[in-house]
């Protein structure tokens, strides 16, 4: 038996056993620089650079306009949950290599019995984990680097950058937009604060001082799981009170979009019919997203706490430096406010997507729901292709948008998930990999095609390597 105390013995027994990566066997092309761009270098990013490495896809590169490893994505930034709201045993990054694992990397550090007593990933071990698989599997991020449009060009994109602050142009054949809900259209502010100082309140993709907010009165609108890890962090930063303000009669209990998790509803989701997939994230609006039980109590447990139910905000004004708020008939003073009312997806609010953004197929270009399941909000996400891709609203129009494949939030109404997140990788990063596969193939199948039918190749043997062994029928002699 053997045993070791290196904690990435197990991380690369798994590579060696799955053997060496496929040789890159996408032919160059003189005017483009990359076949790949993916824009987003957290979990998403790598886990793509991974799986296109192991299809033997070269020339790709990630891009994030972070400043470095710290602050990209959302887990040491906007994200403020103690522990991730998915089962720890949930698949991820590793896709299917079980040594590639949070588990396996958690065990080979921890132990299988510390393991076996966390109920959920703490979101610092997560960071943690996913720094070690990008290292480990040496996947290099350019941060500081900054998508500002895309160009469509014949047979590639120009891709208008900031690098560094310096405008810069490079090429790509395809790109993967795994950009988070910034990327999928922006944060919803609710317009009763638009109108106060921004000094005054933020929403929770912000950098948020909670030191700031020390001894002061906070109001929180929304009741999902952002806005009670908001009021958490305030409540644990010292704040004198912290109010949360809910639109709804009680706080919405009831995960509707769990009961679909199972394989064969997973996994065939893109297959449901439009009427279908639009009925399931109409429910999912009216039932309202479920913040985890442990985000609540972390807020109750402080009797500085106060849940105002039916609570909707019908003004807001400054006055003295503090916000001065009518909640349906009661007036509220409060310091500062945070917004934890989640984004909104449209592609049209994206300067990046500016060129072509009236060009992509949204769902109210494909379907027409009936009266009583209308919803504004759903209706301009993108309607997307079974890879993730873009379609054009009228064919024909722009055939590029096919090679622009959105791993964000604008695809929940077409594949039923939080599409960017945890649980959408085993099902999705294998298809999108898969449809870049099968286009770069066949777009220089030509290529292809003459390499596959050449035999401009050295035998393995001549045939002095069997010449002795050849049978030849004796002359009887006469």
């Amino acid at each position: 038996m053997t045993t070791t105390t290196d904690p990435n013995f197990g991380a690369r027994e798994a590579l060696r056993l799955l053997g060496p990566y496929p040789d890159d066997w996408v032919p160059d092309h003189a005017d483009v620089d990359h076949n790949v761009t993916i824009v987003g270098g957290s979990g998403t990013g790598i886990t793509f650079a991974f799986a296109l490495r192991r299809a033997g896809i070269g020339r790709v590169t990630i891009i994030d306009e972070a400043e470095d490893e710290a602050h990209a994505g959302v887990w040491l930034n906007r994200a403020r949950m103690n522990k991730l709201r998915t089962p720890k045993n949930l698949p991820g990054p590793e896709l299917g290599i079980q040594g590639l694992s949070f588990q396996a990397w958690y065990e080979a550090r921890y132990g299988a019995e510390a393991y076996a007593a966390i109920d959920r990933i703490p979101r610092l071990l997560w960071v943690e984990y996913l720094n070690w698989y990008r290292q480990f599997l040496e996947i290099p991020v350019r941060y500081q680097t900054k998508l500002v449009r895309i160009e469509p060009a014949e047979g590639f994109f120009r891709l208008h950058l900031e690098v560094n602050g310096i405008p810069q142009v490079e090429t790509t054949r395809k790109i993967i937009l795994g950009n988070g809900f910034v990327g999928a259209g922006g944060p919803y502010v609710p317009s009763v604060l638009t109108a106060l100082p921004r000094i005054l309140s933020a929403h929770t993709a912000d950098a948020i001082d909670f030191n700031a907010l020390r001894g002061k009165t906070v109001a929180v609108l929304g009741a999902a799981a952002s806005a009670f890890d908001a009021a958490g962090v305030a409540l644990e930063s010292g704040a004198k009170a912290v109010h949360l303000f809910s639109r709804r009669s009680e706080i919405a209990s009831l995960p509707v979009i769990r009961v679909r998790g199972y394989p064969g509803a997973y996994n065939s989701y893109y297959q449901i019919p439009d009427a279908d997939r639009w009925f399931q994230a109409w429910r999912y609006r009216q039932f309202g997203s479920t913040p985890p039980t442990d985000a609540i109590e972390r807020a109750i447990a402080f009797p500085n706490f106060h849940l105002h139910l039916s609570a909707t905000w019908r003004s807001a004004q400054e006055q003295d430096g503090r916000i001065v708020a009518q909640v349906n008939d009661d007036v509220f003073e409060f310091d500062f406010a945070i917004a934890g009312t989640g984004y909104f997806v449209d592609p049209a609010a994206r300067p990046e997507l500016a060129d072509f953004a009236d060009h992509i197929a949204q769902w109210s270009d494909r379907y027409e729901p009936p009266a009583n399941q209308r919803d504004e909000e759903l209706s301009v996400y993108p309607y997307l292709g079974s890879a993730h891709e873009y379609q054009e609203k009228v064919p024909g129009s722009a055939p590029y948008l096919k090679d622009i494949h959105v791993f964000n939030p604008s695809g929940f109404v077409s594949f039923g998930l939080p599409i960017g997140d945890i649980p959408s990788i085993r099902r999705d990063v294998p298809a999108v990999v898969g449809r870049i596969s099968d286009d770069l193939f066949f777009a220089d199948w030509a290529l292809h095609e003459a390499r596959i039918t050449s035999d401009n190749v050295a035998p393995d043997f001549d045939t002095s390597l069997y010449a002795n062994a050849v049978w030849e029928q004796k002359v009887p002699v006469s």
